[in-house]
């Protein structure tokens, strides 16, 4: 079974003019599938949320961690790259205005003509919510609800909704995605409540566990609620983070594949620094084209 590779974070690497362009160059080059970009608006200066996917709670970042926007950055990529899918892992979906995100959402499928993947989380840091002036509690309502705006938006003129957190009267949004009301879903996230969202909602999930035992518990628990909510397992998609798996690729990618990942993620931060493209060169020709073909 052939996979597809995704070079996950490219925007943590990639974040000037230069580099950017030219990591989306060679991971369309090597067979990558598709470039992600992740976010965070701000960083408050003081964190006391813990960060859910290090042992120590710490993100792994610094105040002066470049984390240029997802959509800007893919925007300048596309046409670069004119292959590779445009993903985000993960938008923080709750923090966005849905109808200014759909529109931009849309421009950009358009542009790219129906190249757009919208992973989406609920956030981890309260302190970013705060200083957006959104919300902390009932994120995750107001994560479904914005799921259910932005594909009602996509689906055709003079849509009106009326929900808890969203309401209006008939209206239109254009240009609309190559893809309609159906560009591709991911939910982000390891909690059982990222589960039921994942099998509600989603085309794929994208847990943040690297680690091979528990992503394996992870997908079972996902694939048994697409079970529970009378969905066919396999119509969802596991998209799964290579992190230990570098040691050994060529491994790595068949632990995947028997774990039933659709997608592997590779963090883009290994290839930072000295030598990262021809690291990423590397990988290309010994793992990507192989189990692509």
């Amino acid at each position: 079974m052939s996979l597809k590779f995704g070079l996950a974070f490219a925007s943590s690497v990639g974040t000037d003019a230069v580099s950017a362009l030219e990591i989306a160059r060679v991971a369309e080059s090597v067979g990558f599938e598709s470039v992600w970009g992740g976010e965070h608006v701000v960083f408050p200066t003081s964190i006391e949320s813990v960060y859910p996917y290090t042992a120590d709670g710490e993100v792994p970042a610094t105040p002066d961690t470049p984390i240029p926007d997802p959509l800007i950055w893919l925007a300048y990529v596309a046409a670069a790259a004119p292959t590779v899918r445009l993903g985000t892992c993960i938008l923080i979906l709750p923090q966005r205005n849905p109808l200014v995100l759909a529109k931009e959402l849309a421009t950009l499928d358009h542009l790219s003509e129906g190249r757009v993947e919208l992973g989406i989380g609920v956030g981890w840091m309260k302190e970013e919510f705060d200083a957006l002036g959104v919300p902390w509690q009932r994120r995750g309502a107001r994560t479904d609800e914005y799921v259910d705006v932005l594909r009602a938006v996509w689906s055709g003129s003079h849509v009106e909704f009326h929900g808890e957190f969203v309401d209006f009267d008939p209206l239109t949004c254009t240009p609309r995605p190559v893809q309609g009301g159906n560009i591709p879903l991911l939910v982000g996230g390891d909690t059982p409540a990222a589960v039921r969202r994942a099998a509600r909602l989603a085309d794929g999930y994208f847990p943040g566990e690297a680690d091979p035992g528990k992503l394996a518990e992870l997908i079972a628990a996902v694939r048994a609620e697409c079970t529970a909510q009378e969905r066919d397992p396999d119509s969802l998609e596991i998209n799964a983070m290579f992190g230990e798996q570098m040691l050994d690729p060529v491994a790595g990618v068949e632990q995947m594949r028997e774990l039933g990942v659709g997608r592997v993620m590779v963090p883009a931060f290994f290839f930072a620094g000295e030598g990262g493209l021809d690291r990423l060169r590397e990988l290309g020709e010994t793992v990507v084209a192989p189990n692509t073909a």
